[in-house]
């Protein structure tokens, strides 16, 4: 996902510059403790001016810091946002394991099937319209993966703004990066998208009938299934990904 550009003259090298040192340091090219290249480096190929201005984004994320007569170095990956949307999508643009898989899986689980619960018992007729437009979509693209994937992202949000509660809707846009990551992933899935269907179904259901427990049970229910399904594809992509390594 790249970086919107800055708005100076160098934007585009800046978003550039920001994009490709950024992937570097999350997906270990260049590991914590260790110096950043300088400008004069041929593998950045940007000018002062423009490495300065990435730096200061990547130090935005918790990615770098600077201190006089020592450079700029990668900080220890605990001080990393990774919840940021960029950090995020660099993080799972690389290699991914099982580790990674399970870190977003329960994130999604801590957040939302009590978000589910709270939507039973607060969603106006309004929002649960919205949610039934968005399965009704879901269902039109089923066979998509990739047009799944935008009534799919609706879905899950609406539901944290159906909670009524302002800190849970403005996870809606902080988790957005996260939903996706694993909606792209669960794409190669052999089962498709239609197996998901009367999983989704029974959340929005759930939610209709004003049954708290039955709708957070149902959302558990759903990432369950969500999580196999993205093992499976994550775990055939790496021993592809090995088999070609050992023919080389």
């Amino acid at each position: 996902m790249p970086v919107a550009g800055s708005g100076h003259a160098f934007g585009g090298l800046h978003a550039a510059a920001v994009e490709r040192i950024g992937a570097w340091i999350v997906q270990g090219r260049i590991p914590p403790g260790e110096l950043l290249p300088n400008a004069s480096d041929p593998t950045l190929g940007i000018s002062r001016s423009v490495l300065r201005e990435a730096i200061k984004v990547l130090a935005g994320k918790g990615l770098v810091e600077s201190r006089p007569k020592t450079g700029t170095r990668v900080r220890a990956r605990s001080e990393w946002n990774f919840l940021d949307p960029d950090v995020l999508s660099w993080r799972y643009a690389g290699a991914i394991g099982t580790e990674d898989v399970r870190a977003l899986f329960e994130l999604r689980r801590a957040i939302e099937p009590m978000a589910a619960s709270l939507a039973a018992t607060r969603a106006s007729a309004e929002e649960i319209a919205v949610l039934e437009a968005a399965l009704t979509e879901m269902e039109a693209v089923v066979h998509d993966g990739e047009l799944f994937a935008k009534p799919d992202l609706v879905f899950h949000q609406t539901i944290l703004r159906m909670t009524g509660n302002e800190l849970i809707s403005s996870l809606a846009a902080l988790i957005e990066t996260a939903l996706v990551m694993s909606f792209r992933l669960s794409i190669d899935s052999p089962d498709g998208q239609e197996p998901s269907m009367p999983l989704h179904r029974e959340v929005a259901n759930r939610i209709a009938a004003r049954d708290p427990l039955g709708a957070q049970q149902a959302m558990i229910v759903l990432l369950e299934g969500a999580e196999q399904d993205v093992r499976r594809v994550v775990e055939g992509r790496n021993r592809r990904r090995g088999g070609r390594e050992i023919k080389e």
